[in-house]
């Protein structure tokens, strides 16, 4: 055997996966010795797919992929980038019409090993033959560091290999040599052991490499592998020793393909990363022909330069020398990445750590998304997936970006039912954002990033179906089947319309009115309502048929306006702020669900009980819902934060005069109420939205209440000045919270107008000269802006759907 110009034998060439060093080594050493066939470190399966690597539409980073085919999501992937030494290895065999052999384990033998060992760790067994610890081998490049006097592993591999540039070793075996000997006196030395995955690896390429001896001749093969792994070939060992240790290996049936990779990926030591600090820099330093300070240092002025930072030719200059001195000083035969980060902190960024964070991710590290040819296998739905994303020009990228959609557009429309397909299916390439622009019901923002990993769910999501329309459809009816939660169901429903399933929704509809009858607990009902109005509100933007969904949701509206009373008496303190969550989430759901035909057109508060005809139709659900609110304000049985609650939402909505609010207050506030329901009812009536809806403009407009209504606020302000000192301790976090959410400014007005003057159960006087202030509404004057307000909302006669009178009632 030789690790370089040695004897005669195989050529061993020991690299450092993905170091530039090793890279140029292995081409400079091809090209010597001409072998006859190239052997790989990586899965034989992937041999069949070499000849890809020549393709011109292959551009690395890119990795292997293989998956068992029985359960796609157990995966394995083998990183390439440019400057990794067995990609150079493949494109040099491939230019010289040399075959080239990966000559690993197996990759059915590793995906059924790693599923052993999840299996034997998490029962707790101790069978060795599954050890994969990989604590238990050395790191080499630290031992070969601290022996040369380094701390850092990185710096002495950069200073002996990396800085090494083309053309300075005489002998290109040179390099292999050495690191051949150095390998064998560090497995000599702590032993030639390590895990067992190892051993067995290691005699399968001992395998391979016979088999290839005896068909190309010694002098005709060249093994490209791990340098640790060298010694291990170079040692004499019977065909039936290493047969035995391949013997009994668990196996799986696997498919294999080439899928993108990113620099990002390569740079994570953990999953499926390759474990390099600086991909970017070591693509820099692998891709240019000379200087690769000056040329890396022009490259961080133009991305500062980019990013609008002063940065001028000079400073370039400057910071080339502040490398090199530091290099100098250091003992370094070339600047390397820690000299010149330094210097372009020093010089190009004043000293701020900030912009380095930009370099570090756009440069150091990059933002580099591999290409692979259409001809690479594939599943056929990720072939379908790539077809959209073609048609649709929605380009996998590992930038991330944000997507704002125009759903009035087609394009746009089909671009967001596909995103939404793939998060139905587990794939998230995107996420919803919030929009930065308009908050229209047919705007939507996405938040895209492609990752590797999502190759692996796509073929997972292929037993599904062989399209993304087909797979999503699939996998919705047998979640609605398997569903147990109402809420879940309703969730399902309304992503299945944002996605655009009509094949699912059928399933989905008698999944969800099965689960809803059979569910009589009213927090679970209102729980799942507002999906349900979700998507009845903005099904009609994306032309989907929500008839069957209004069905359902009317019910649920109607099962819950009964039950919601009885629900809400004898609850505690964290029953009734859950059950007020229930209440905001019912009210803003009912206001969403559209008005059925057959009602009439009286106003809500003079409607009563909203009683249907005999016939179940014509039901007001608003109007039943008034009154389910005017019952709750009333019961003295319900806790005061619902009470206090629902009297405000009646406020809100018109259907509760000033006078009769000020009624309520004034009974709740009333020397007979113990302080602590006293203050509770405060909270549920000049508080905001309470649970994920509750926001600063929400909580605010409670204090505007407060503002605009000085009889409520002089009732609050007397019954607050007559709690006794003991109950005032008691009921101070209460109104801690309720008022703090308001903001600055609310606070401050309110503290002025309570400033004034007291107003023990009376209104406080508004101030002579300030404007806007009446004794009472005029209704004649407020009645002559409804014209220009339903010119503004549209409501011309020009037809289309109309909400302005919904909208001009509740202003009334």
């Amino acid at each position: 055997m030789r690790g370089g110009s040695g004897a005669g034998g195989p050529l061993l060439l020991g690299v450092r996966h993905h170091g530039p060093g090793s890279a140029r080594a292995v081409g400079a050493a091809l090209d010597a010795a001409a072998p006859r066939v190239v052997l790989i470190e990586g899965p034989p399966e992937g041999d069949a797919l070499l000849a890809l690597a020549a393709d011109e539409a292959m551009r690395p980073p890119v990795a292997l992929l293989a998956h068992a085919v029985d359960d796609p999501g157990r995966a394995a992937f083998w990183p390439l980038a440019e400057f990794s030494p067995e990609w150079v290895a493949i494109r040099w065999a491939l230019a010289h019409d040399v075959p080239a052999r990966f000559i690993d384990l197996p990759a059915a033998h590793s995906l059924a090993l790693a599923a052993a060992d999840e299996e034997s760790r998490g029962d707790g067994s101790e069978d060795d033959t599954s050890q994969d610890d990989e604590s238990l081998r050395i790191d080499p490049l630290a031992v070969l560091a601290g022996a040369a006097g380094y701390d850092d592993p990185e710096r002495w591999w950069e200073d002996v290999v990396e800085h090494q540039g083309p053309g300075r070793a005489e002998d290109p075996f040179a390099p292999f040599t050495a690191v051949a000997e150095a390998m064998g006196a560090l497995r000599e030395e702590h032993g030639d052991g390590g895990p067992r995955r190892d051993l067995v690896r290691e005699a399968q390429m001992r395998l391979q490499l016979r088999t290839a001896r005896k068909e190309f001749g010694d002098d005709g093969v060249a093994v490209v592998c791990g340098a640790w792994h060298v010694p291990a070939l170079g040692r004499k060992t019977t065909v039936a020793a290493d047969r035995a240790l391949l013997k009994g290996l668990p196996k799986v049936k696997t498919g294999m393909t080439w899928v993108p990779w990113t620099h990002r990926r390569l740079a994570r030591r953990s999953g499926y990363g390759a474990g390099i600090d600086s991909p970017g820099w070591y693509g820099h330093l692998f891709g240019v022909p000379d200087r690769p300070v000056e040329r890396w240092l022009t490259k961080v002025a133009g991305l500062l330069r980019e990013e609008d930072r002063t940065v001028s030719s000079a400073h370039v200059i400057e910071a080339v020398r502040l490398a090199g001195t530091l290099a100098a000083m250091r003992g370094r035969p070339l600047a390397g990445l820690t000299e010149t980060t330094d210097a372009v902190r020093a010089v190009m960024c004043e000293g701020s750590d900030v912009p380095l964070g930009l370099i570090h991710d756009r440069l150091i590290v990059g933002e580099v998304l591999g290409e692979i040819p259409d001809t690479a296998p594939a599943v056929p739905l990720q072939r379908d997936l790539t077809a959209l994303q073609r048609t649709l020009r929605l380009k996998p990228e590992a930038l991330e970006r944000e997507l704002d959609l125009d759903l009035r557009k087609e394009t746009d429309a089909e671009r967001g039912r596909l995103l939404h397909r793939l998060r139905l299916l587990g794939i998230d390439w995107g996420e919803p954002a919030a929009g930065r622009g308009s908050t229209g019901t047919f705007r939507e923002s996405w938040r895209l990033r492609w990752e590797p990993e999502l190759y692996v769910r796509v073929a997972e999501a292929g037993v599904w179906g062989t399209t993304v329309l087909s797979a999503a459809t699939a996998k919705a009816e047998s979640r609605a089947l398997s569903a147990t939660a109402l809420a879940e169901v309703t969730a399902l429903a309304e992503r299945c319309l944002l996605a655009a399933l009509p094949d699912a929704l059928p399933v989905v509809m008698k999944a969800l009115a099965d689960r809803a009858a059979l569910d009589a607990d009213v927090g679970r009902l209102a729980q799942a309502l507002p999906a349900l109005a979700r998507s009845l509100r903005y099904g009609d933007v994306r032309s989907t048929d929500t008839g069957a969904l209004a069905e359902v949701a009317a019910g649920l509206a109607e099962r819950i306006c009964v039950g919601l009373p009885p629900a809400c008496a004898g609850l505690d303190a964290d029953g009734a702020a859950e059950m007020r969550g229930h209440l905001d989430s019912v009210h803003t759901a009912i206001g969403l669900l559209p008005d059925e035909q057959g009602a009439d057109d009286r106003r809500p508060d003079e409607q009563g009980s909203g009683d249907q005809g005999a016939d179940g139709h014509g039901r007001d659900l608003a109007g039943r819902w008034g009154a389910v609110l005017r019952k709750l304000a009333g019961r003295d049985a319900v806790p005061g934060v619902i009470r206090g609650r629902a009297a405000r939402l009646l406020l809100d909505d018109g259907r509760l005069a000033e006078d009769e609010a000020a009624r309520f207050m004034g009974l709740a506030l009333s020397p007979g109420t113990p302080p602590a329901d006293a203050a509770a009812w405060i909270e549920g009536f000049v508080g905001g939205a309470s649970g994920a809806g509750r926001h600063q403009a929400a909580s605010s407009a409670g204090g505007m209440l407060l503002i605009h209504d000085e009889r409520l606020l002089g009732l609050v302000d007397a019954w607050l000045t007559g709690v006794s000192a003991e109950a005032f301790t008691d009921v101070l976090p209460l109104l801690r919270r309720t008022f703090s959410a308001y903001e600055p400014g609310v606070r401050r007005t309110l503290g002025e107008l309570v400033r004034r003057g007291p107003a023990a159960g009376g209104p406080v006087a508004p101030e002579p000269a300030a404007p806007g202030f009446g004794p009472g509404l005029d209704e004649a004057r407020a009645d002559a802006v409804l014209p220009v307000l339903r010119l503004l909302l549209g409501a011309d006669g020009s037809g289309g759907t109309d909400h302005s009178d919904d909208l001009l009632e509740g202003t009334g």
